[in-house]
């Protein structure tokens, strides 16, 4: 059944403070700041009815608007994404059944093509809460990286859990079938009425220790769908990450 009445919001959590790259929001990434390079993908997803920033700093919130980007002004207390998140849909009057992607304001480089994808299964499942994006890890090094979140899943494409840790645990290691393993990107789709639901529900016991709020959603009994994608995203992180963004730009 699919559920034509629903609108699809794109938000853009974007603070200032960070302790590894402070501003970087604003770095220039070949001669633009990095927020606009990530406004100006999420325009061109045709899925998208409105596209606004939600950052707690005045610098942020001056440079959308040199750009012509929209922006609202969330709280600077804040522990995750989704908490301003959650804030900037209630400022905005995004109605309970309407759709709000979460686009990472630090992947500036993201295919327009996984926000359709991410989005798609909420459009189509009125009864879905919840849906993110993972993608089969082809570069060996990231399946030990914590950084790198790793997912399992069942036969119906629902997230089982995520972990820091390599899963599923090879127990055999001399068999000569290995795993595939997927990581987790950072673009979720939430039903607005959920989002407010979930940022309400106190901290569960297994995000405690892995710090990935979206097992939340797991230990409470809510589904998360996951959907496969083909596109990888670089997440900067750091100063040295802006580098690889830069890189990857010239060569296309």
């Amino acid at each position: 059944m699919t559920n034509i009445n629903s609108s699809v919001v794109a938000i853009i959590p974007a603070r200032f403070d960070s302790n590894r790259f402070p501003g970087k929001p604003l770095a220039l990434i070949d001669g633009k700041p990095m927020i606009q390079h990530v406004v100006e993908r999420a325009r061109s997803v045709d899925i998208l009815s409105r596209v606004v920033v939600a950052t707690d700093d005045e610098r942020i919130a001056a440079c959308v608007a040199g750009f012509g980007g929209e922006y609202v002004m969330t709280r600077k207390d804040h522990v995750s994404g989704s908490d301003r998140l959650a804030e900037a849909a209630e400022i905005l009057k995004i109605s309970e059944h309407d759709i709000v992607v979460n686009i990472q304001g630090d992947q500036p480089l993201f295919a327009p093509e996984v926000v359709e994808q991410v989005a798609r299964p909420l459009v189509e499942d009125p009864a879905l809460p919840m849906a993110t994006l993972i993608y089969r890890i082809i570069r060996e090094e990231e399946i030990n990286d914590p950084n790198h979140v790793k997912t399992v899943f069942d036969r119906d494409n629902y997230a089982l859990y995520f972990s820091r840790a390599p899963i599923p645990f090879q127990r055999n290691p001399d068999e000569q079938e290995t795993p595939i393993y997927y990581k987790h990107l950072g673009f979720y789709a939430y039903r607005k009425g959920f989002l407010l639901t979930f940022v309400a529900l106190p901290e569960g016991n297994w995000e405690k220790f892995e710090k990935l709020e979206q097992l939340r959603a797991l230990e409470y009994g809510y589904k998360i769908k996951v959907v496969l994608t083909g596109h990888d995203s670089i997440e900067v992180d750091t100063p040295e990450d802006l580098k690889r963004v830069e890189t990857s730009l010239s060569r296309k």
